[in-house]
């Protein structure tokens, strides 16, 4: 798919908008990753790479260009949502350097979930009720994979500062607006918490406004590292969900790590008891033919990266002990603890690794998971699966959350629901895409 396809889909589905945000992006980024942007002229049908990528991503979510988003917690249950989020927290600060901006600007001030559900929305008292038209308001999910390009939704589906002008929106009802987000991360874990949002008219069509948002979600980071817990300096952090490459933090270190590396520590962890050299070749190789010495170089090097205390053999094991993302996702559907296993599942373990342990390691997580959350039939818990990149193909869940929403939640369940069953009746593979969520 061309970008100058998606780009005449964008033409073709949009609605005649005036002249606004045509200048150019900085000259600093050569994708033009930032900044307004060039589609959002009607008359220029030249689409930025990330928007021209979130499109794609949007068409195969079946989302409609038309409708507004769907409010998945009501009062009640948005309240004490928000109380026990860890971004609680950060709002003091958000509010500090955002609150006036936005309501001196006619603008908001949005904060939401790693799944882009709003939990606080705040501003221009006009601005809001302008919003609300769009369903733009708490409570709402504005995951990219539920309402199409916008900025929340896109920089959690990419995990980066993302602005988002006028026309670029998928949807036509937001393509009066442009807005610009960037995630939140934990400090310790690196883990997604959720995104912080500038939402507005076109006075929000320049890179000052990403750079702003970027700020804020950098100073709401700082803030959770001041009042989290010291973490233990000899302790290894292990962070391999939804990652290509596993992040390591050890002695106030955060490393990143090779692909082979991360798929060696991620079956260390799962073994503390030690693991002998054969089977640990078994467990990392496909190809029968490598030979001990490569394994013994790859954990020579890791050696080295890590101290050589942290490393010991006959059998192979880590010398500490490990918290790691994908075992406490584990021990927690072990105790049933499912919605806290679902909020901190960042998706599947090494999710292009095919190293045979990892690959096993990955699918039972996965099918736990998966099988809990259809047992449990919580809407929430269900539609955050569901709309993941991990989930989006997932039938089974679509099936089961086509059972457990209101009645008036249930018609874009239903559609999307009967778009993958045709899919599957015409011959489609498959009942999820692994492979397409990964962060950088």
């Amino acid at each position: 798919m061309s970008d100058a396809w998606v780009a005449g889909e964008q033409a073709s589905m949009r609605a005649p908008a005036s002249r606004l945000g045509t200048e150019r992006a900085p000259a600093g980024d050569p994708e033009g990753n930032v900044g307004p942007s060039r589609e959002a002229d009607p008359d220029n049908r030249e689409a930025r790479p990330l928007v021209a990528a979130s499109w794609r991503r949007s068409l195969r979510a079946h989302v409609s260009p038309d409708g507004a988003a769907r409010v998945e917690l009501d009062e009640d249950a948005l309240a004490a949502y928000r109380e026990a989020h860890p971004l609680s927290a950060a709002m003091p600060v958000i509010r500090e350097l955002m609150g006036a901006y936005a309501t001196d600007g006619e603008h908001l001030l949005a904060v939401c979930d790693a799944a882009g559900r709003m939990l606080w929305v705040e501003g221009h008292r006009g601005t809001l009720r302008k919003a609300r038209g769009m369903n733009f308001v708490a409570g709402a999910r504005w995951s990219e994979a539920a309402v199409g390009t916008n900025a929340p939704g896109t920089a959690l589906a990419v995990d980066r500062p993302v602005q988002v002008v006028a026309a670029e929106h998928f949807r036509r009802p937001v393509r009066a607006w442009t807005c610009a987000a960037a995630p939140v991360h934990d400090p310790y874990s690196g883990r997604v918490l959720g995104a912080v949002d500038i939402t507005g008219g076109e006075r929000l069509a320049h890179p000052h406004s990403l750079g702003f948002v970027q700020a804020v979600a950098r100073a709401a980071e700082s803030q959770l590292a001041l009042l989290g817990p010291a973490p233990d300096p000899g302790r290894l952090r292990l962070s391999a969900l939804g990652r290509d490459e596993a992040v390591l933090s050890v002695g106030g270190r955060r490393l990143r790590l090779s692909r082979r590396h991360s798929e060696i520590l991620v079956v260390l962890a799962h073994r503390p008891e030690g693991v002998g050299g054969d089977e640990l070749l078994t467990l990392l190789y496909e190809d029968e033919s490598v030979t001990p010495v490569t394994l013994r170089a790859e954990l020579s090097r890791l050696r080295a990266l890590l101290g050589p205390e942290a490393l010991r053999s006959r059998p192979y094991r880590l010398s500490g002990a490990v918290d790691a993302d994908f075992a406490t996702v584990d021990r927690r559907l072990a105790s049933g603890a499912v919605a806290a296993a679902a909020g901190d599942y960042a998706g599947p373990l090494l999710p292009a690794s095919t190293a045979p342990g990892v690959v096993r390691l990955r699918e039972r997580l996965a099918d736990r998971l998966r099988a809990a959350l259809v047992d449990r039939r919580d809407p929430g818990l269900l539609a955050d699966w569901a709309y993941s990149a991990w989930g989006e193909d997932d039938v089974v869940v679509w099936r089961a959350l086509c059972q457990a929403v209101p009645a008036a939640q249930l018609p874009p369940v239903r559609a999307r629901l009967a778009s993958l069953e045709a899919e599957l009746s015409a011959g489609a593979t498959g009942l999820q895409r692994t492979g397409l969520h990964t962060r950088a």
